[in-house]
């Protein structure tokens, strides 16, 4: 992380009224008995006030004593001006609940001040918290997103970036699909001028950013936890379909199979429980099951833990597991599941703070960043102990 030389480290922002982080300057502008609001204003600046109108930023001006220039200034964080002015125009602000027409500024900038996030659906816990971690960094710089999904769907992917495009959203961040040849995608022209960010997999044959993990190493991490306990017939269980992610892992899993001279029992399955259930039953009523399970990711996890208590079974007896992704319920579970953690707040956050460093800059014209985050081995119980 410390080589992405776009990243700055986003602080709170310190001024304008209108950014949600300055509580505090408002509080202190209101309390501070130093501050003194013009004691004869022109009573055109309390008319909205009295009648309730909409304050304007005139009305700001004259009871502050100061120009709309200043106060713009102010508002904006644009030019230096002195504390006491700016506390001066603070308590104005407050005073008159002083709003600033959003659209209005939107034209003078040519910006919507919005941001799309596209992520593949809102009931995966994963997926949730990284759009919560972009939000988050979103609001912080006082532009507001716009949220939708994809249900893994290309077609829908490209319906839907577009849709935002022609609303005008400034950047995007994505958790984008596995494109199909012939369905339009994120790598077309219309979408070259639009700021993007690639969050947990790449938008495969571009130059997007991108915040990845490191899954091919995670795997590994997991399973060769799972060879160092003793177990020689370990399942990768896995997402069927292409998936950046998938691929990823299945290969740490291969890799940390044949370098312990172990054979490799890949399957593969659809995200739906059924599925899950009985590719398990499979498995175990095999003449030689496997000892212990690699779950390529919380959603499989949990559908194969379901599966197991079907059953009447619990990890590590008689079949040991490691997944990969934490999961709320993992630590509740008697004994608990070890997993492969990913920090998914880091992953959102950085995303975000990613894009704002890109428009910041300009836009397009940078250099592609890629940051890879490191993962770690959550050891609980439902490996067991050595065999």
């Amino acid at each position: 992380m410390g080589g992405t030389g776009l990243l700055p480290h986003v602080q709170p922002l310190q001024r304008g009224y209108i950014r949600r982080d300055n509580a505090a300057d408002l509080t202190r502008a209101s309390q501070a008995q130093s501050i003194q609001l013009n004691p004869h204003p022109d009573p055109r600046s309390l008319t909205a006030i009295a009648t309730h109108r909409t304050a304007r930023m005139s009305d700001v001006a004259k009871l502050a004593r100061v120009s709309t220039m200043t106060v713009s200034r102010v508002l904006n964080d644009s030019a230096s001006v002195t504390e006491e002015t700016r506390l001066r125009v603070l308590a104005a602000v407050e005073q008159l609940q002083y709003q600033r027409n959003e659209i209005a500024r939107s034209l003078r900038e040519q910006t919507s001040r919005q941001i799309g996030i596209l992520i593949p659906n809102l009931y995966d816990p994963f997926f949730a918290t990284c759009a919560h971690a972009i939000s988050v960094v979103v609001k912080a710089h006082a532009y507001s997103m716009v949220l939708s999904t994809t249900d893994e769907d290309p077609r829908t992917e490209y319906e839907q970036a577009n849709s935002m495009l022609r609303r005008g959203v400034d950047g995007l961040v994505v958790i984008p699909t596995s494109s199909i040849k012939g369905i339009p995608s994120l790598r077309d022209p219309e979408f070259q001028d639009l700021p993007i960010v690639a969050i947990d997999r790449p938008v495969e044959g571009s130059q997007y950013d991108r915040v990845l993990v490191q899954n091919k190493i995670g795997a590994q991490l997991g399973v060769d936890h799972l060879i160092d306990l003793g177990h020689q017939r370990i399942a990768f269980f896995g997402l069927a379909g292409p998936l950046y992610t998938m691929r990823m892992r299945q290969q740490g899993y291969r890799d940390a199979m044949t370098t312990a001279g172990l054979r490799p029992d890949i399957i593969l399955i659809s995200d739906v429980l059924r599925d899950a259930q009985t590719a398990l039953r499979d498995v175990l009523a095999s003449r030689h099951p496997p000892t212990a399970i690699f779950a390529a990711n919380n959603l499989i996890s949990r559908h194969l833990l379901h599966s197991l208590q079907a059953l009447g079974l619990h990890p590590p007896h008689p079949i040991a597991m490691v997944g990969f992704d934490d999961f709320e319920s993992a630590d509740l579970f008697r004994p608990g599941i070890t997993v492969v953690r990913q920090p998914v707040e880091s992953m959102g956050r950085l995303a975000g703070e990613l894009l704002f460093a890109r428009l910041a800059k300009g836009g397009t014209d940078t250099p592609t960043k890629k940051i890879m985050l490191s993962v770690e081995l959550v050891v609980r119980g439902s490996c067991g102990t050595p065999l």
